[in-house]
C-alpha cells in the first residue's frame, strides 16, 4: 500500500515509528507537513497539492495533526477522505474529540463515567456553577489547551472564584471540574486500536504537580487495568468514533472517569513502558480495514 503520514515534523518519535513499521511491512510511506498542503475544489473534482506536486495513489492516510492545527489539518484530512482515501481516524472523530465541551457532552449522553462538568458564560453564574460540581478545589481548563497548558487546580472558593474570573475577563472559553482528590495527581492512559485497549500505562506528576502529563515532567509505568477500565475505556473510543486513540481515566472512588481522549496519542511513553509495538498494530490495522472509499465522509459532506 502506499500510505501518507500528515505530520509536520518527520523525526518525532511517533512519526518516526510509524514510517519505521510501514516499511517494515512493506508499504511506500510518504510524511506530509499537513500545512503546506494546499486544495483545488472543483465540480466533481478534488486535489490536494504539495509543493506544485498533485498528491496522488494514496490507499490510506495517518492523521498526526497537533492541536494547534486542528482546523486545517481537519479539512486537508477530509479532502483525502472525500477522494476515496482511508483514514486512520477521521477528520469529524477528531474535530469532536478535540472540542472538550462537546466531547464531555457526548460521554455524558452515553453514560461514560466523567467528573462533574461546569460551563458558563456569565460571571454572574460563578458562584452557581462552582456549587453545581461540588465546590473547590476544582480544575478549570481551558477548552484549546493541550499537554497540560491552560490547566489550573484552584483549591478555595475565592481562588475559584478570581480563576474563572480572570479567564472570563479575557473571553477565553473554559470548563469547570470538579478535583478527584483520589487519583493523587495520577492518571492512566489507555491505548486503544480498534476498538480494544492494547496497551495501557499510569502517568504520576511530578513531585507538586497535579498534571500528570509526560511533558510536564510526569512520569510513565506499566499497569494492570480493571475490566471496568477496560469496558470504559473502549465505549470512550467509540463514542468518539476513533479507531485509534488514547483515552486518558482517573480512578475515582465512584469508578473510572474519562479525562479526555487523545485522537493523536504520542508513541513514545506508552511503547517505552509497555514495551510493545504500537506502532505496528496501527498499520496492522490499517491493512485490514482500508478499502479504497471506505469513508463515511465520501459523498456525505
Amino acid at each position: 500500500m502506499k500510505i501518507a503520514i500528515l505530520s509536520r515534523n518527520k523525526k518525532l518519535y511517533s512519526t518516526s515509528r510509524l514510517v519505521e513499521a510501514a516499511k517494515q511491512r512493506g508499504h511506500e510511506v510518504q510524511v506530509i507537513d499537513v500545512l503546506r498542503c494546499y486544495m483545488n475544489i472543483g465540480a466533481n473534482n478534488l486535489t490536494i497539492h504539495l509543493r506544485g506536486q498533485a498528491l496522488e495513489g494514496f490507499d490510506a492516510v495517518i492523521p498526526r495533526i497537533g492541536a494547534s492545527v486542528t482546523f486545517y489539518g481537519t479539512a486537508v484530512l477530509r479532502q483525502f477522505e472525500m477522494m476515496g482515501i482511508y483514514p486512520l481516524n477521521e477528520s469529524v472523530a477528531i474535530t469532536r474529540s478535540r472540542d472538550k465541551l462537546r466531547s464531555m457532552q457526548l460521554l455524558s449522553r452515553k453514560g461514560v463515567g466523567i467528573p462533574e462538568t461546569g460551563f458558563a458564560n456569565k460571571p454572574g453564574d460563578i458562584k452557581d456553577l462552582i456549587d453545581l460540581v461540588g465546590g473547590p478545589p476544582l480544575v478549570i481548563k481551558l477548552l484549546e489547551g493541550t499537554q497540560g497548558i491552560g490547566v489550573v487546580l484552584a483549591e478555595t472558593q475565592k481562588a475559584s472564584e478570581s480563576v474563572i474570573e480572570g479567564f472570563m475577563g479575557v473571553q477565553a472559553e473554559i470548563l469547570i471540574q470538579e478535583f478527584v482528590k483520589e487519583a493523587k495527581g495520577a492518571d492512566i492512559r489507555c491505548l486503544c486500536v480498534g476498538n480494544k485497549v492494547v496497551a495501557a500505562m499510569k502517568r504520576q506528576g511530578a513531585p507538586g504537580e497535579f498534571r500528570s502529563n509526560l511533558h510536564r515532567g510526569g512520569t510513565a509505568e506499566l499497569v494492570k487495568i480493571t475490566p471496568q477500565e477496560r469496558a470504559t475505556a473502549v465505549k470512550a473510543a467509540k463514542t468518539m468514533g476513533l479507531n485509534v486513540c488514547g483515552v486518558d481515566l482517573l480512578r475515582s472512588a465512584n469508578g473510572p472517569v474519562v479525562m479526555e481522549v487523545n485522537s493523536s496519542p504520542g508513541l513514545e511513553g506508552i511503547e517505552g513502558a509497555s514495551g510493545k509495538d504500537i506502532a505496528g498494530m496501527m498499520i496492522e490495522f490499517i491493512e485490514k480495514n482500508a478499502k479504497v472509499g471506505k469513508t463515511r465522509t465520501r459523498g456525505k459532506g
